[in-house]
């Protein structure tokens, strides 16, 4: 049972939402850049992964408990904030000069640019709670509220590759210009100090 009204409200809500920046933009926008396309589908590959577990939990009730438990989400939220301190202070204080992968490191970095995208949202208890509290608005009268709460967790996954599709095209005329030793630093401290601000951000804020 689609109700099309309420789906093209969703899709609306949930573009805008999409579009709007924060750590995932950051991340393919980054990656994308500094290191190939095919690492920077990678790793919105593993963010939209990360979505769809949450879409999972939240259909099964787990993201219920989760908002339901202060210890739960305390837990996920410093782990998270953790995790996205670590990763930006890494890029701040060691920003690379240039960046030049060949064989097995290419592969390794492949790995790494997925499980870096997997990991910033698996981590990230608020976008459990986000599915909670806006999915069930966009649910028809009638229908399975865990079936089709999931189902529009995966239209949230297909706007966001979309998204990420048009921000690594956005990229590409210029990735060489970005490559250079200066700007290569530049743009690894910039996200770097973008990805500390999210995990302060996290760590610093409470259950909705």
């Amino acid at each position: 049972m689609i109700d099309l009204p309420l789906m093209l409200a969703f899709i609306a809500a949930a573009s805008l939402l999409t579009v709007t920046p924060g750590v995932d933009t950051a991340i393919v926008l980054r990656t994308a850049t500094l290191e190939t396309r095919r690492q920077a589908v990678l790793a919105g590959a593993g963010i939209c992964l990360g979505c769809l577990a949450w879409g999972m939990a939240v259909s099964l009730g787990l993201g219920a408990l989760l908002q339901a438990s202060e210890l739960g989400y305390t837990v996920v939220k410093f782990a998270g904030a953790a995790y996205l301190i670590w990763l930006g202070s890494r890029l701040v204080f060691k920003p690379r000069a240039s960046f030049d992968v060949g064989g097995a490191t290419a592969a390794s970095a492949r790995g790494q640019a997925f499980w870096r995208g997997l990991l910033t949202n698996l981590l990230n208890p608020k976008i459990g709670v986000f599915y909670v509290t806006f999915l069930p608005q966009f649910v028809p009268l009638g229908a399975d509220v865990a079936v089709y709460s999931f189902f529009l967790a995966c239209l949230h996954v297909l706007l966001t590759l979309a998204w990420f599709a048009v921000l690594i095209a956005a990229t590409i005329p210029l990735a060489k210009l970005l490559r250079s030793p200066g700007l290569t630093k530049a743009l690894d401290r910039v996200t770097g100090g973008v990805l500390v601000a999210f995990g302060v951000r996290l760590a610093t804020s409470t259950a909705p």
